[in-house]
């Protein structure tokens, strides 16, 4: 295997990790800033109502997106698992 071939298949694994954590990370992210701009409004400075929308935005979006991603990250590993001969021989 070329050092090229390596840093490939590294850049093809950071796209896919990135590509998997992007939907949740969003999620959680706008929804904080959204609670956040609430709770800074209504001076309602109560930790836990941010940690459980934030829980909540996360469980609805690997429920709504979780299949999609699982999907992408098993054609992703049996992609690379058909490329094995390839890359070493």
């Amino acid at each position: 295997m070329t050092p090229e071939t390596a840093l490939t298949e590294i850049g093809r694994g950071l796209q896919m990790a990135l590509m998997l954590g992007a939907p949740p990370l969003i999620a959680v992210l706008v929804v904080g800033v959204l609670v956040g701009v609430i709770q800074a409004a209504t001076q309602l400075n109560e930790p836990t109502i941010g940690f459980v929308v934030k829980a909540v935005a996360l469980v609805a979006t690997l429920a709504l997106t979780g299949h999609f991603l699982l999907g992408k990250l098993v054609a992703f590993t049996t992609d690379l698992f058909h490329r094995i001969p390839h890359l070493v021989g």
